[in-house]
């Protein structure tokens, strides 16, 4: 059993190649995105489809957390 201070902690091949594309897109695509879905949710809402404009809703904050990812990996860089 490998000891886990010693372990190979890069990350995989996959992880970089999704980290490189991503990088180019600007951060602001994902808050747009977020703030679309929210308008999104609230039309289908209002239009009295409840549960496909909760469904939308729920995209927001994944919108968002693939920004702060995003936001991340172009500041601090990657393996």
């Amino acid at each position: 059993m490998e000891n886990l201070s010693t372990a190979n902690r890069g990350e995989g091949e996959v992880a970089k190649k999704i980290e490189n594309q991503t990088a180019k897109l600007p951060s602001d695509v994902f808050l747009w995105t977020a703030v679309t879905a929210m308008g999104v949710s609230s039309f289908l809402h209002c239009m009295g489809k409840k549960h496909a404009g909760l469904f939308v809703g729920q995209w927001v904050a994944p919108f968002l957390l693939f920004g702060i990812y995003n936001k991340i990996v172009k500041t601090q860089g990657h393996d």
